[in-house]
């Protein structure tokens, strides 16, 4: 069997199963690079020149064509397998399978990415963050399971790429988030994953499952031993000699019987010179009146707005050729702000889907506290699925800015068709 290319990936890489699960069931040969070694080899420059991201999963086709993102490659390679129905056979079938991979990515993949990250300590812990994220997951698991009590596979009778992305998400949460008691309140999404990573083909692809018993959850570093104590020098006889002994005895005690709580770590944000724009009353002056005109929320804006404590960007979804149904990307746009929730207080938006089904865009205004938008949108684990422009909101992207605000914004001929507020 001739090999369609080469994928780079490592060998926990969820995403990366998740291609050869597809290449295996469209029965394509994928194969190795030569060597490669993590964090060194997608560096170097003969790698940066073919995939400028520098991320994996990659590929490279036996014909030279070459793409990173591991959506993207999967698609790539189901289509290459038409008869093995993996995107769907109808377009009707293709546009479900895209919407369930959209929903488990958004809905369930980005919260327990977030929360997995911090568990690790890949992103500072902050416990509400954590169980807001958590606490996102009962809907949908619930959405998905309630489609599968009447149904072998998401889509049609036939393993598509929508059950492979079962497969590459739920793991994550079973294994992290997930514990027994709630694995059985959706038993026929449990048992969709079990046949995806139990079938003859992709077993030993997938690996075994570490199924928890109990949440995992976030256990501080230990902390560093104390230094012992020079004794001190006995102090002179005095009518309060006597107690002061007494006093460091209790300091002691004190100290060696509990440890003193961690001290809540602040968010860099919050040590930003305080500025003269109140962002919670521009929320509600966005609310409350009309957007644009003579004493409209636009004018109480450009009155009061600080330069210095906030600015102004423009976002953009990076992979708008991979929408459909605008109301599924007017969903996107819901679960972009609902993973947002962190960054309330130092945060608005207004985004929207513009176009029609199959053929749009998403776009919109964010209005972020300080000069830089990744310390507020980082919030989200999905933030890298866009691209953050800043905007001369008074000057040559005037237009731009109080259009996406005052949801009548058209770029291309497509017209503004569904909107969300982050207030």
């Amino acid at each position: 069997m001739a090999s369609i290319g080469t994928l780079w990936t490592t060998p926990i890489q969820t995403s990366g199963k998740r291609i050869k699960a597809a290449a295996a069931l469209g029965g394509l040969k994928l194969d190795k690079p030569a060597s490669y070694k993590h964090y060194e080899d997608n560096k170097k420059p003969e790698f940066l020149s073919k995939f400028a991201s520098g991320k994996v999963p990659a590929f490279e086709g036996a014909d030279g064509f070459t793409l990173f993102e591991g959506g993207a490659i999967a698609r790539y390679v189901a289509s290459l397998a038409p008869n093995s129905g993996l995107l769907g056979n109808t377009p009707q079938e293709r546009a479900l399978v895209e919407q369930w991979i959209s929903y488990l990515e958004t809905e369930i993949a980005a919260p327990v990415r977030f929360s997995v990250r911090m568990l690790g300590g890949a992103w500072p812990y902050n416990k509400p963050a954590d169980q807001l994220h958590r606490d996102l997951l009962p809907r949908p698991l619930k959405v998905l399971d309630e489609h599968l009590a009447t149904r072998t596979y998401l889509v049609g009778e036939r393993i598509t790429l929508a059950d492979l992305t079962v497969g590459m998400v739920m793991v994550v949460a079973y294994e992290q988030i997930i514990d027994k008691k709630t694995r059985d309140q959706y038993p026929n999404l449990h048992r969709l994953y079990e046949t995806i990573r139990e079938h003859p083909q992709l077993k030993a692809i997938w690996g075994p499952t570490e199924y928890i018993d109990a949440p995992k959850q976030y256990t501080p570093p230990a902390k560093a031993p104390k230094e012992p104590k020079e004794p001190k020098a006995p102090k002179a006889a005095a009518p309060k000699a006597e107690k002061a002994p007494k006093k460091e005895a209790e300091e002691e005690d004190d100290d060696d019987n509990g440890v003193p709580p961690e001290p809540k770590a602040k968010h860099p944000l919050d040590e930003l010179p305080k500025s003269t724009f109140n962002l919670e009353d521009w929320k509600r002056a966005y609310s409350n009146m009309e957007t644009k005109g003579p004493g409209g929320s636009i004018e109480w804006f450009n009155e009061r707005f600080d330069p210095e404590g906030f600015s102004v960007w423009r976002v953009d979804f990076k992979y708008n050729e991979e929408l459909t149904q605008t109301f599924m990307s007017s969903n996107q746009i819901s679960g972009f702000f609902n993973r947002l929730e962190g960054a309330r207080k130092y945060l608005f938006g207004s985004m929207g889907v513009l176009g029609e089904n199959n053929n749009s865009i998403i776009t919109g205004v964010l209005i972020c506290r300080g000069k830089d938008y990744k310390p507020v949108v980082e919030f989200a684990p999905d933030w890298e699925s866009y691209s953050f422009q800043p905007l001369d909101y008074k000057g040559a992207d005037k237009d731009f800015f109080e259009s996406a605000l005052a949801w009548d914004l058209e770029i291309d001929g497509k017209k503004w068709a569904a909107g969300k507020n982050f207030k």
